[in-house]
């Protein structure tokens, strides 16, 4: 599991990374932040996923995101991996890879921030980085966590839902539901009274009668 747990203050540590040396609460600023871990350089899922990621880096930083990436390699590696990556997406290796990607070779910030995976063993034999995914507020706190094994990708649309989510959940009392997506009906929050809600929600509030008779399903639409 995590070492880190929702709502808990995100660790500030320094690290050496593809952009030089960083203060992690420094790098974020006032910015929502992204930390995805990676099992390793020059392997093949991480390498989509990266490729993935520089692709819809615009995405994140419309959405006011800052991302980084771990590796438990050199920066010396990361760079070159870096050129790997971008051919990968687009056939030139030129293009600079859009976000940092720490060098936690030690493993240090893998073991303090519980992202071992013990299932999958290195060439060294030690353990490999799960793919976790770390999402950080702007006031530094771990808002979501996904733990994915090293032989498992990840899916960056469902991460990109999940911070709208986060994001729009953060302003207003709702919740969103299940699959849902930007502009859909959310969910009134149970802690509302019909009387609080009415008056929250201009564009009104429905609620599903079901058999019990509670009244605890009620949209509304932002």
């Amino acid at each position: 599991m995590p070492a880190i747990l929702l709502g808990d203050v995100f660790p500030n540590f320094e690290a050496e990374t593809t952009i030089g040396k960083i203060k992690f609460h420094d790098f974020l600023g006032d910015s929502w932040g992204i930390l995805f871990s990676h099992p390793r350089d020059f392997t093949p899922v991480c390498t989509t996923e990266l490729a993935c990621a520089a692709q819809i880096s615009e995405k994140f930083k419309e959405r006011n995101v800052k991302m980084i990436a771990l590796s438990i390699d050199s920066v010396a590696d990361h760079l070159a991996w870096s050129k790997d990556i971008m051919a990968f997406n687009s056939g030139s290796a030129n293009s600079p890879l859009p976000f940092p990607i720490i060098a936690d070779d030690k493993r240090q910030l893998a073991v303090q921030l519980g992202m071992l995976d013990p299932d999958e063993i290195g060439k060294d034999g030690l353990p490999l980085t799960a793919r976790c995914v770390f999402v950080i507020g702007p006031d530094k706190k771990m808002k979501l966590s996904i733990l994915y094994p090293a032989t498992t990708g990840r899916n960056f649309d469902e991460i990109l839902r999940a911070i709208d989510s986060l994001q729009l959940t953060a302003l207003k009392k709702v919740a969103t539901p299940v699959d849902w997506k930007p502009g859909q009906k959310c969910m009134v929050i149970p802690s509302l009274s019909d009387a609080e809600a009415a008056e929250l929600f201009p564009n009104g509030v429905t609620t599903t009668e079901l058999p019990s008779g509670k009244k605890y399903l009620r949209y509304t639409q932002l």
